[in-house]
């Protein structure tokens, strides 16, 4: 695939990649359990873990992290350089496109996740380092906090300065750079509502269970 024709065709590809609803399909097999109807409503991981549990949580986390991951391989084996973009140009898009797939899935009424995790498989794919900087600033704000949206918004505010600390001492390209601030923004978009709740103290801690009934689901 090569130019803009080639280019689209691939981002396409990528959405619909992301936009594989992994929360939606763990709860159905766990159980007929609509993740929309149970806690925040999003199909992430986080609210598989308060809804379904952790083994489902666990899955749905690596299955949306490869979302990230594959739209990017995806892009660097299809896209040919023509003079269009730079390969890792294409393949920053894709992975962007990807998590704009699974916040907005069209196969599930264009509803999806936060996007957090699938960031993160685009970000290993693309600047692994960054990825290895993020995790334990993202870990300590969760830990210190108890909240999982914190750590979630400490990621995206963060994920740029740290890949551009990289593209600067040559360790990483600009289109992780590029990347990293675009998906960081849709990330912090995505948490609106997590944001109202922490200012009115309601927000839910790392720990707190929700009630399912499956029978609402019958």
């Amino acid at each position: 695939m090569t130019g803009p024709l080639g280019a689209a065709a691939i981002l396409a590809l990528a959405y619909l990649l992301g936009a594989i609803p992994f929360g939606i399909v763990a709860g159905r097999i766990a159980g007929g359990v609509d993740l929309r109807q149970h806690g925040s409503g999003r199909t992430g991981a986080t609210n598989t873990l308060r809804t379904l549990g952790p083994a489902w949580a666990g899955a749905v986390l690596l299955l949306d992290v490869g979302k990230g991951v594959a739209a990017i391989v995806l892009a660097r084996l299809l896209y040919q350089p023509d003079g269009f973009l730079a390969v890792e140009w294409i393949a920053a898009a894709a992975g962007l496109a990807a998590v704009a797939g699974h916040n907005w899935s069209v196969f599930i009424g264009f509803r999806g996740g936060r996007g957090v995790a699938t960031t993160g498989g685009g970000l290993l794919a693309l600047t692994p380092l960054t990825v290895v900087a993020l995790i334990p600033l993202m870990l300590v704000a969760i830990w210190r906090t108890r909240f999982v949206s914190v750590g979630s918004l400490a990621g995206g505010l963060l994920a740029p300065a740290a890949a551009a600390v990289f593209a600067a001492l040559g360790l990483t390209g600009w289109a992780a750079v590029g990347y990293a601030g675009a998906a960081g923004l849709l990330v912090i978009a995505s948490h609106r509502d997590n944001i109202a709740r922490l200012r009115a103290g309601t927000e839910r801690r790392i720990g707190e269970k929700v009630v399912v009934s499956t029978h609402a689901q019958r």
